[in-house]
């Protein structure tokens, strides 16, 4: 069984300390950052030192993080880490249900389609990687600001406004709040005829890292409203193997 490395946490910690105070801090000060004896934190300090990822100035012997950890997040990151696993549950999707599937994140007030793969049948939804929905009236977008608290909610749907895509477009602000709570409430959420007519979704929500990501099946509304309870457990499978458990309790 994995366990915690408790110095590996408190290494981490570090770099998350410099991130929030953005300015040198001395070794007593991050020792009680971190609730931890002053000579644990000196050698955690040296240490990171050692490889480069701390320098210590001179005249005040404070520390502060080199642009050796910036250069290896910004390679990392430079391959998107959720693209693979993303493309791996949407392929999943497709061979369970048939219909078209999406994966998303939330972006400059949109939803953003990070990965696709379009349904088996004659008659589809279609999207593209890296094109962009709106929030208010997709069910990813409604799955993503369902784990937001309610400030951030308004926030992200001011970007882009609530616009009346289809006749069946919510744009009522009070109505579009209480809908993302219920979907909040039962884990899951839908749209029928709401982005695109004649289109309707499913999508759930969860935390991959601290970021909220949704995963969603689309097609024909009719064909969507048959199979509800078949394509809702395709994706509660899924929600309940992919996303972080720490981050849980916090459209296509």
């Amino acid at each position: 069984m994995p366990a915690i490395v408790p110095a590996c946490v408190r290494t981490l910690a570090i770099f998350e300390l410099f991130a929030q105070e953005k300015e040198e801090l001395s070794n007593s000060q991050v020792a009680r950052a971190l609730g931890i004896a002053e000579t644990s934190s000196l050698d955690l300090l040296y240490t990171l030192v050692n490889q480069g990822y701390l320098i210590r100035t001179p005249s005040t012997r404070r520390f502060y993080p080199t642009r050796k950890f910036l250069v290896l997040s910004k390679k990392i990151a430079s391959n998107d880490p959720l693209t693979p696993l993303a493309n791996e549950i949407v392929e999943q999707l497709v061979q369970r249900t048939a219909e078209t599937a999406l994966c998303g994140r939330i972006e400059k007030g949109a939803v953003e389609v990070v990965a696709l793969r379009e349904g088996k049948h004659e008659l589809r939804y279609i999207q593209r990687v890296g094109g962009r929905i709106a929030l208010h009236a997709s069910a990813l977008g409604k799955a993503l600001l369902s784990l937001l608290p309610e400030d951030e909610i308004r926030e992200h749907l001011a970007v882009k406004g609530l616009k009346q895509i289809t006749p069946n477009s919510c744009v009522d602000l009070d109505k579009m709040l209480f809908e993302i709570q219920e979907v909040s409430r039962r884990g899951w959420s839908s749209t029928f005829d709401e982005g695109v007519e004649g289109v309707g979704a499913f999508a759930v929500a969860g935390f991959i890292g601290s970021e909220p990501i949704a995963f969603s099946l689309a097609g024909l509304s009719d064909r969507l409203r048959r199979n509800e309870k078949d394509y809702l457990e395709a994706l509660l499978d899924i929600k309940g193997k992919v996303f972080d458990e720490s981050n849980d309790d916090e459209s296509a």
